[in-house]
């Protein structure tokens, strides 16, 4: 009865909606219910013997809880609140307009969306996901409003191309990871990755839309101008746009620079410690007061009226955030990464779409990208490998794997993710609204991203 397993998951995601859009409660207790019915619905089917496992008792439970939500809210609240601040400081200053005003006038409105698009790559590219995402945000509302246009239609092909970048192409964890597992060769993978992600950032930014029906949503409060800034009280366009790119600038220099560091040395350490994204947002963020603040003739309490106004926009979203690692750690405890794994092992399909539907499966049931893209990858290692020599089985191509586990890993996600939380919250939407737009992108990513795969492999692999 280990099919247990996904029916306590499928039931609390389905209480949580239940509970959020038809009793409208807050989306933070929504996800706390649902991880605690899920936990305990663990716990008494293991206890009763329907499915193996170590017994979980309530103290466990409630510990289990607190780790997802803590170690979450660990590594995330710092980049997104101070992120959240980068950004209200670019719309208040006038930097957000100032970039949009001179991306129009330079390129006109017949290419506004590819250079969104093309912002969206280098920010998914060069940073970390949630950190390129608050960047992006404020630009996106500045340029819609610029151009005339509802906000969600730059939005879609502009994170599409973010979320594309950030799960296919090295420096990422995940992509750099996969290339690891599978001892792909990284420069096929660039080959391959770059036709996939053209391919899906055509489909998900200029077709998908087209079938979505209304998108012209209300501008959400927090990107919100307070007062329009006379233009010349802006920042330059060279300032305004360089620093919110610091974050991308640091950390790209730290990896550089590791290439001659020695692991364990004081440069090293100090290096990597500057390089981390909560210390590179920082030193951005601290920028921004000078830069967008200070320095623009405003005083300093004006900038901090603006980081205050920021951390109240932002602090919903980052508790709902830290309830879904909450929901997150509650469902990996539950081995469910390894049970999908061994229902889909043994059988004889395609390799590549196994990759991409098993990641897939651990994408919905952990949110979680990397993990899901690194439990597949060692599911699958094992059946196309050979464990003494590492040797992949003839007739499959390792950077076209990295490719179909990288499209899984960027596919359809829900209420047990982070980044599902932030679209909402910055973009003002419902939980409803947020599955047509976020979710659908998200799906449609990942499905031309193995159309891709699956039509390269009939040539090379």
């Amino acid at each position: 009865m280990e099919w247990l397993h996904i029916l306590w998951i499928v039931l609390g995601i389905a209480l949580m909606f239940f509970l959020n859009m038809r009793y409208k409660l807050n989306a933070m207790l929504a996800l706390l219910l649902a991880a605690l019915f899920i936990g305990i619905g663990e716990m008494v089917s293991i206890a009763a013997g329907w499915i193996p496992g170590d017994s979980i008792t309530l103290g466990s439970l409630l510990m289990t809880i607190q780790n997802g939500f803590g170690s979450t809210l660990g590594s995330l609240a710092i980049i997104v609140v101070f992120g959240a601040v980068i950004g209200k400081l670019m719309v208040d200053s006038g930097a957000a307009t100032q970039i949009a005003q001179t991306l129009i006038t330079t390129l006109g409105l017949r290419w506004v969306k590819i250079s969104m698009v093309l912002a969206g790559t280098v920010f998914g590219l060069a940073m970390f996901y949630e950190v390129a995402f608050i960047v992006l945000a404020p630009l996106i509302i500045a340029v819609a409003h610029e151009a005339k246009m509802p906000f969600m239609k730059l939005a879609i092909p502009a994170v599409a191309a973010t979320t594309t970048a950030h799960s296919l192409f090295v420096p990422q964890p995940g992509p750099v990871a996969l290339v690891d597992a599978y001892h792909a060769d990284t420069g096929m993978t660039y080959i391959y990755g770059v036709p996939i992600a053209i391919a899906t950032v055509a489909v998900t930014g200029w077709v998908l839309p087209r079938f979505l029906g209304n998108l012209d949503y209300a501008v959400p409060a927090i990107m919100q101008q307070d007062e329009e800034v006379p233009a010349d009280r802006r920042p330059s366009f060279l300032v305004s746009i360089l620093t919110p790119l610091i974050p991308a600038i640091i950390m790209i220099t730290a990896t550089i620079a590791n290439i001659w560091l020695t692991e364990g040395t004081l440069a090293h350490d100090v290096v990597n410690f500057i390089g981390s994204s909560p210390v590179a947002i920082t030193i951005a963020m601290l920028a921004a007061f000078v830069l967008f603040g200070t320095r623009q003739q405003r005083p300093f309490s004006w900038v901090m009226d603006k980081f205050e106004e920021a951390v109240k926009a932002i602090a919903g979203v980052v508790l709902i955030i830290g309830a879904g690692g909450a929901l997150k750690q509650v469902i990996i405890d539950t081995g469910i990464g390894d049970f999908i794994g061994s229902l889909m092992t043994g059988t004889s399909a395609n390799p590549y779409i196994m990759a991409w539907l098993i990641t897939v499966l651990i994408r919905l049931a952990t949110g979680q990208g990397v993990v899901s893209a690194m439990t597949a990858a060692g599911i699958i290692s094992a059946a196309v490998m050979d464990p003494a020599t590492g040797a992949m089985t003839a007739g499959i191509d390792p950077a076209l794997l990295v490719m179909a586990t990288a499209a899984g890993s960027n596919t359809l996600t829900h209420i047990n993710d982070a980044s599902f939380w932030l679209f909402k919250g910055y973009f003002g939407l419902s939980v409803k609204d947020t599955l047509k737009t976020w979710g659908l992108l998200q799906l449609c990513n990942s499905l031309v991203g193995l159309g891709m795969v699956l039509l390269f492999s009939l040539f090379v692999g």
